[in-house]
């Protein structure tokens, strides 16, 4: 993946062969902070107010002081793409952390936060995305507070390598028997023409394309259940998807050793895949699902 030239940080655009922090970074030594991937359709930000509002939301969860304005903010994301001339379907990712200083649990005082935001290409999958791909499931050993996109981030990671040691694409987490959600994901059920997907409490990542999901639900009349389901349930269901901002609607035709539905992609997914091109303005030879 082709990574751009200009990156944003919270004093000035920088070379990314010239940004450097100290050692003693409470990202690195504590993962203390916050990010957000935001996609890019041929060079526009998609769902940009969503992930900025979640930014400032899991910022002010862990007592962070972004070093932006929200518009102030805005306009130096834009200038990032502007910079970079960029024209690709990419990512954008941004991390603030709460600043250098000596090592100390407690918070340091004046301090100024870390923020820095980059750019690399990122294709569609449309591979997976038109056939659909598998998934496992593990056991959720994440803190309680997955509403906060922090950067503690050690156990999605090894349940994604896990998934990725056995050939599938995600790791689908549970507790106490309860699907919660994936790795890097949030995971939905279809049963009788209904959406099922676990209610967006402190236990999971309210995800920008999930609100998407449930708007774009209503809008076709599916029912969109905001109802956690059990591992058992994937035996009966008649499809699962998966949505990101980098996966869009991941059709999951495989969990564990369950073959869901007739093993192929089905129709409230395809529907929704529809609904998330021409909401993020996917068209020509593009677009896989839309018939644009």
């Amino acid at each position: 993946m082709s990574l751009y030239d200009w990156i944003l940080t919270g004093k000035e655009f920088v070379d990314k062969n010239d940004l450097s922090y100290p050692f003693e970074e409470r990202g690195l030594q504590f993962g203390d902070g916050v990010y957000e991937v935001i996609r890019i359709y041929e060079g526009e930000y998609y769902l940009i107010d969503e992930h900025v509002e979640r930014l400032y939301r899991s910022a002010a969860a862990i007592k962070i002081d972004v070093p932006f304005q929200k518009q102030e903010l805005y306009a130096h994301l834009h200038e990032l793409l502007n910079k970079n001339s960029v024209r690709n379907d990419a990512t954008m990712y941004l991390q603030l952390t709460r600043g250098s200083a000596p090592r100390d649990h407690a918070f340091p005082l004046n301090t100024e936060a870390n923020l820095y935001a980059y750019v690399k290409d990122f294709a569609r999958d449309t591979d997976s995305l038109e056939e659909g791909a598998s998934a496992i499931t593990m056991e959720d050993i994440r803190w309680e507070w997955c509403y906060i996109k922090s950067l503690n981030l050690l156990p999605n990671v090894l349940a994604k390598q896990n998934a990725k040691e056995l050939g599938a694409k995600e790791a689908i987490l549970h507790k106490d028997g309860m699907v919660t959600e994936g790795s890097s994901s949030n995971i939905y059920l279809v049963r009788e023409g209904k959406v099922y997907t676990h209610p967006a409490t402190k236990r999971i990542l309210g995800g920008c394309v999930r609100m998407k999901i449930e708007e774009f639900c209503k809008e076709a009349d599916i029912p969109f259940i905001e109802e956690a389901f059990r591992m058992e349930d994937f035996k009966g269901a008649d499809e699962v998807f998966m949505t990101s901002s980098t996966s869009e609607v991941q059709p999951l035709t495989k969990v564990d050793e369950v073959t869901i539905g007739d093993g192929r992609p089905g129709p409230v997914t395809r529907k929704l895949q529809a609904a998330y091109e021409k909401d993020a303005g996917i068209t020509g030879t593009a677009a896989i699902f839309s018939g644009e």
